[in-house]
């Protein structure tokens, strides 16, 4: 299946490198609906990448319905489809879609470490900070392995961040185990959630569970996330102050996003649309970084002098 979605003036392409879903999470339905793994060979992704490179997209975000499992039917692991998708020659750097902390190994991060193209910018799905609730979940990891995977990525990678998914209300979840994901998440250092209050699926188990949360503590309890991955996200805005990062220009009034996801405003570069920029950050507000265009280098014909 190709390229599932694209922004022409963002300069995006989604990029579907695998379908289906193998591990029946006690929440979701997606598994049933969708079959099991279905992966597409290298070869056929790289030439979807050079397709979409040749017509001027300047990222690619590698997607799947479990992204993680990529290569299961082909003896293969993500990182080979990173690889593939690297393989076309200009000006494009990859980003992968959201992966799972239990299904892609050190091993995994060591190899996508020696990626020059893939951005510093890892969606790792947690969904609770409570060790209880995810088992109920049947998320198959613990809390200390998830903090372990952060750390992977933060001593190979340079300048990375970690976003993720946030589940309020799931049936049985107590105040003392929502406490317990509050004091997990205010300690993580993320860049930003995607925060989202449970809602039954008919024909899972997580529906048939007994305790239910009511609508308004989930509500209560999706708020309060909120503001911790909100401070959080200013926090982790400031550390990027004095660095050069590599910007791709999305916005005619001049900004766009890092390789590690933070969103940066840089005045006077309308005229660069499309273009990945190199930008200082130079200050913040909140969870934006507000930036500055560096000079990029000149680049000579092969064989002239480099002055």
């Amino acid at each position: 299946v190709p390229a599932g979605r694209f922004d022409g003036r963002f300069q995006k392409a989604y990029l579907k490198v695998e379908d289906g879903c193998d591990r029946f999470c006690s929440y979701c339905i997606i598994p049933a609906a969708r079959g099991p793994v279905r992966s597409r060979p290298p070869e056929e992704i790289a030439r979807e990448a050079e397709t979409l490179v040749r017509a001027g997209y300047r990222e690619i975000i590698l997607v799947g319905i479990n992204l993680s499992r990529y290569g299961a039917d082909l003896g293969l692991r993500l990182p080979d489809a990173v690889r593939a998708a690297a393989r076309p020659a200009g000006d494009f750097r990859l980003r992968l879609g959201s992966v799972e902390p239990a299904l892609v190994t050190e091993a995994d991060y060591r190899a996508l470490a020696e990626i020059p193209r893939l951005c510093p910018h890892f969606h790792l799905s947690l969904q609770s900070g409570c060790d209880g609730t995810l088992r109920r979940m049947n998320r198959r990891y613990t809390t200390a392995e998830y903090q372990k995977t952060v750390g992977t990525i933060r001593s190979l990678f340079e300048n990375p961040s970690v976003t993720t998914d946030l589940m309020a209300g799931f049936p049985g979840e107590t105040d003392a185990e929502f406490s317990e994901t509050c004091s997990f998440v205010e300690g993580l250092g993320l860049l930003r959630a995607h925060i989202f209050e449970y809602s039954p699926r008919p024909g899972t188990p997580a529906a048939a569970m007994p305790d239910q949360v009511a609508s308004r503590t989930k509500a209560e309890r999706a708020k309060a996330l909120a503001g911790i991955c909100r401070r959080s996200g200013e926090a982790f805005a400031r550390s990027q102050v004095g660095k050069t990062v590599q910007v791709l220009i999305e916005q005619t009034g001049g900004g766009g996003y890092s390789g590690n996801y933070t969103f940066v405003r840089v005045p006077h570069a309308g005229a660069d649309v499309g273009a990945l920029r190199r930008v200082r950050v130079t200050g913040t507000e909140g969870e934006t970084c507000l930036g500055e265009l560096l000079p990029e280098p000149q680049r000579f014909p092969a064989g002239w002098p480099q002055l």
